[in-house]
């Protein structure tokens, strides 16, 4: 199990052909998570091990993917720390986090005791996977967390979180590092259940200048890098508009920066050097063009990532509602044909 293609090429080791998998791979596009959906609450589905295995399940049985990835949500380890999230259908924060009262209030729960379905999911998603496909854990990055329960909900400009820390950068630190001692135990207690490798989702880190980031953002990954590396569990990092910052996601300490479309990853790996690996970084919405044009792309991403050592094919980001389910297999059947060795 830990010889599998996906973790080879977490470990920058040589592979046989250039592992496939994709972000938000289980969702609204397939068939028969819709059928699901239409009988479950987005939260119900996270909660239940019964429907999160299952629906983790369908894209590797569909798509023939190197990796799966579990069926949750980033905001799932708040409700323990004391913040009611709800989805409608996006994340709703109805206590959001704004002053230093807010922020002593929250716990760092334990885990086992907060989030036992979670694990529970795992251990049985790593008995019932080939061993061939790798099991992925993930989370959210403080920064971006706290962007959520700050702001109360999604926003296309996240502000309260910055002016939160201008205002009041102490209850900002201290908000930040509960996120992120939160979260690295949620990891690492992903890995005891069963995930062989990580993702950090940082979706906000690029509304950060390079400054802020190395303030606000880096310090807090790299405590959470560290937590997971002791457990000898690859980790990627997926920082989403990152191009302003890519001198600084190696100092993450992470195993794999994964990036979105609009980096070329010949220019992310000069900037890398050889002691990372990379993931990406197809734009999700060439899913919808002719088959041509898709393939045209693909092959100019895996050019991009070169011949050396260490890249897993992924989109910049999630795959999108209506995206046609024969469109994301054959990718992964044209990226395993054209990168055999």
């Amino acid at each position: 199990m830990s010889d599998s293609v996906f973790l080879r090429a977490c470990r920058r080791e040589p592979v046989p052909y250039t592992p496939v998998w994709f972000m938000r791979q289980a969702g609204r596009y397939m068939p028969e998570y819709r059928a699901i959906k239409q009988r479950s609450s987005f939260l119900e589905m996270c909660r239940s091990p019964d429907l999160a295995v299952e629906i983790t399940l369908q894209p590797v049985r569909a798509l023939g993917v190197d990796a799966a990835i579990l069926f949750s949500d980033i905001l799932i380890p708040m409700a323990a720390m004391g913040i009611e999230v709800e989805f409608a259908p996006g994340p709703v924060v109805r206590n959001p986090i704004r002053d230093r009262a807010a922020v002593d209030a929250l716990r760092v729960p334990e885990p086992a005791e907060s989030v036992p379905f979670v694990l529970e999911s795992l251990r049985r998603l790593r008995g019932e996977l080939p061993p061939q496909v790798a099991l992925v854990g993930f989370c959210g990055a403080p920064w971006t967390l706290a962007n959520y329960v700050v702001e109360g909900s999604g926003a296309k400009e996240f502000v309260r979180m910055k002016q939160l820390c201008f205002e009041d950068p102490v209850s900002a630190e201290h908000l930040l590092a509960k996120l992120a001692a939160t979260n690295a135990a949620y990891l690492c207690a992903q890995v005891a259940a069963g995930a062989q490798a990580v993702q950090i989702f940082d979706t906000w880190a690029g509304i950060l200048d390079a400054d802020d980031y190395a303030r606000w953002a880096l310090p807090q990954v790299q405590t959470m890098v560290r937590a997971v590396r002791a457990t000898g569990a690859p980790v990627i990092y997926f920082a989403r508009d990152s191009g302003a910052l890519l001198p600084l996601l190696t100092q993450t300490g992470a195993d794999v920066i994964s990036l979105d479309w609009r980096v070329p990853l010949d220019q992310a790996r000069m900037q890398f050097g050889t002691d990372v690996a990379v993931q990406g970084n197809l734009d999700p919405a060439v899913l919808f063009a002719p088959w041509d044009e898709v393939a045209r792309r693909a092959d100019r991403v895996l050019e991009r990532a070169g011949r050396e050592p260490g890249h897993i094919f992924n989109l910049g980001h999630g795959v999108l509602q209506g995206t046609p389910v024969d469109t994301v297999r054959r990718v992964v059947e044209h990226v395993h044909a054209r990168t055999a060795t």
